[in-house]
């Protein structure tokens, strides 16, 4: 039996037990990101002293009765594209206005310290959530902890690898083409891309306004559950923050003990997920994975996604012309402070007329009905999150070293849903040919997120996946 992994549930159930205090927890997370993080490049700011004031407080808190809840006195990271009061918000770029946010933390993380959590520090991303980073720059390069010489995915980068090295158990990251999914999948953890709507994004710099989302990563369904619990839910300040309708049933009460799924039609979709130069073990994964289903009472059937070309291209011509119009004055003046990847990303907006960008809103609406319709005879929807376990730095660019956009997004399936709205978790399945994780996701209707962690935990009730952890930091995990 795999050791315990560093989880918000092994955490919390040791605190309550008295058999850890939260101090000894952050003191743990400093040990670890002093031991570690010069190869992983997982922070970009780490907040130490207020992170041990923050357990000292949680510890005296509970001497006195207090109880904020599963997250009461456990450390979580936060993405640099996401406002913390603690320290600036960087965006990974050197172009960043530092004054952005200052001093306040955005909603997400605000909900999150009521809660109780302690916020350890910034992790690293991809310049404006677009560009990959690479060594030459003035920031950490987030490795992947199963092998350095790789990815960690992007853009929420260094939150994936915080978790699956064991620095933290649970952090923050935003998703708008899958920078929460993709690093899930390449480093071995789980991420939930939460409904848009579900959870406010303000304070969060934005790349594209109407597909962007934030939601959580973490080792386990149950940890993204309680997470999600927290940061759900309108916010005055964010106009695309809605209250999710009634679903008869608490995100935070979705486990069922018994892990059965009788009566749930599960969809299952191959077609363009399971490409000839895709990891060879790949599709013996996913079967694999399909059969736990099966095993758990959930009725199998192949679905055909609607107009899954067409959808993905809406997304990206969505993302590169919101993106710039975020940063069109900034590059215009600016424009050699940019990463060479970040510039060519958003510069292709300028690619987009206005009919395109309005014909890219229509072909989302008709998939959205689409979807909505393929989902009224599916409680889920699931495929793999990419054809590929995490790329070695080398294979990211082109002959001319820039980053390569086609070999790099064409492996992955997470940019469908984006354009769709939809929640999707994204989590571990197995290993590839090169011992590498590979990821399942799995994709409910609109406000569906009970039906998937419920799908997800069963899953993980049945399988030892989420458990495996990287040679180099299993002692750490453990911790």
């Amino acid at each position: 039996m795999p050791v315990e992994p560093y989880s918000i549930t092994a955490a919390a159930r040791a605190l309550r037990a008295g058999e850890t205090t939260s101090v000894a927890l952050i003191e743990s997370a400093i040990a670890q990101a002093d031991r570690h993080d010069s190869d992983l490049g997982v922070y970009l700011a780490r907040f130490d002293e207020s992170a041990m004031r923050q357990a000292r407080r949680a510890d005296a808190e509970r001497v006195y009765g207090i109880d904020r809840g599963v997250l009461h006195g456990i450390p979580v990271a936060v993405k640099d594209t996401i406002a913390v009061a603690d320290g600036d918000t960087t965006a990974q770029s050197v172009v960043h206005d530092r004054a952005w946010a200052a001093g306040r933390d955005a909603p997400v993380v605000a909900r999150l310290r009521a809660a109780g959590a302690i916020i350890t520090g910034k992790t690293t991303t991809m310049e404006f959530a677009c560009g990959i980073t690479n060594s030459s720059e003035p920031f950490p390069l987030p490795r992947n902890p199963w092998d350095p010489s790789r990815w960690a995915g992007g853009s929420s980068s260094g939150t994936a690898s915080g978790i699956a090295a064991g620095l933290f158990p649970a952090g923050l990251g935003s998703d708008t083409a899958g920078s929460i999914r993709m690093p899930a999948a390449f480093c071995g953890v789980t991420g939930l891309m939460p409904t848009f709507g579900r959870v406010p994004k303000s304070d969060c710099v934005p790349l594209g306004y109407s597909v962007d989302r934030v939601g959580p990563l973490a080792r386990t369904v149950q940890d993204c559950a309680a997470l999600l619990a927290v940061i759900a839910g309108p916010h005055p300040s964010d106009p695309d923050s809605t209250a999710a309708p009634a679903d008869g049933r608490s995100i935070s009460e979705f486990r069922t003990e018994a892990a059965d799924l009788t009566g749930l039609r599960v969809g299952v979709a191959r077609a363009a997920h399971l490409p000839a130069d895709g990891d060879p073990a790949l599709s013996g994964v996913f079967d694999r994975a399909i059969g736990v289903l099966a095993d758990c009472g959930a009725d199998i059937d192949e679905v055909t996604l609607p107009y899954w070309d067409e959808t993905i291209l809406a997304t990206f011509v969505t993302a590169t012309s919101e993106g710039l119009a975020y940063h069109r004055a900034t590059l215009s003046q600016r424009w050699d402070d940019y990463f060479v990847s970040s510039r060519g990303l958003l510069a292709k907006g300028a690619l987009v007329s206005g009919a395109d960008y309005v014909q890219a809103q229509r072909i989302r609406r008709v998939a959205q009905a689409a979807i909505g319709e393929l989902f009224d005879g599916f409680g889920v929807v699931v495929c793999p999150t990419a054809s590929v376990g995490a790329p070695r730095f080398d294979e990211m660019v082109d002959e001319a070293g820039f980053q390569d956009d086609e070999r790099l997004f064409g492996k992955l399936y997470t940019p469908y849903w984006n354009g769709l709205g939809n929640p999707v978790l994204a989590l571990p399945m197995g290993f590839g040919a090169a011992e590498l994780p590979l990821s399942l996701q799995i994709a409910g209707p609109a406000f569906g997120e009970a039906t998937i962690l419920r799908v997800g935990d069963a899953f993980q009730q049945h399988t030892e996946w989420h458990r495996q952890l990287p040679s180099a930091y299993r002692t750490v995990a453990a911790a």
